[in-house]
């Protein structure tokens, strides 16, 4: 089975259960536990976005915590008013009620006003076979605030070119979430705990493009 949560809300807050498919398990973190309150909202306006629409996760309930400790303002900005724990997470809800994340907030690029979610092309990008590893970031664009770049690491003894990644992107994906930038690296910047610093990696991309947004 799959479970959901975060330190906040623990030991969770959705969770497939044992005789659930082996879709539902495997590609969701299943429903909300009993006594739990979840939604998906869109970030800017908080309202509820319908099923199968990416927004962020929100939950109530006992499991939540009190606060941060000595923390009021990062609890007031993580706790709202009506009590709802925000994640930070992407997500969406299928119509029987499973969740789905999909990524990180702070990691969603905004190119002319279009959420691109980078999730969605790394998961594309890794049925590329020469790929061995991916992180797609948003850089600084002056024209449209951000632009896609995928950053990849390939397989052992395999060669590429951003030409070859931007066409198969373009073969089965909206135009608009077509990397315009491809940085082909040996591997990411990860801090001690092996997490991927992604803030890290929008610094050397933007170098190494020289973009200044």
């Amino acid at each position: 089975v799959s479970v959901y949560g975060q330190t906040e809300s623990a030991p969770g807050s959705t969770m497939s259960a044992c005789d659930d498919s082996l879709e539902v398990r495997t590609e969701t973190v299943g429903y909300a536990f009993p006594h739990v309150e979840c939604r998906v909202v869109d970030p800017e306006t908080g309202l509820d976005v319908p099923d199968g629409v990416n927004g962020e996760f929100l939950s109530r309930g006992y499991n939540q915590m009190k606060g941060y400790y000595k923390m009021p303002t990062a609890t007031a900005q993580t706790v709202d008013a009506d009590g709802w724990l925000h994640s930070g997470d992407l997500a969406c809800r299928d119509a029987d009620g499973n969740y789905r994340i999909t990524g990180r907030l702070k990691d969603m690029i905004i190119r002319g006003g279009e959420n691109i979610y980078p999730k969605e092309i790394e998961e594309f990008l890794y049925t590329f076979p020469k790929v061995k590893d991916v992180q797609v970031i948003g850089v600084p664009d002056k024209r449209y605030g951000e632009e896609i770049c995928a950053c990849i690491v390939l397989q052992k003894g395999e060669t590429s070119s951003e030409e070859e990644i931007k066409n198969y992107v373009m073969g089965s994906m909206a135009r608009h979430k077509v990397p315009k930038y491809v940085d082909f690296v040996d591997g990411f910047p990860m801090n001690a705990a092996g997490k991927i610093l992604k803030y890290k990696m929008r610094e050397e991309a933007a170098k190494k493009f020289g973009l200044d947004g």
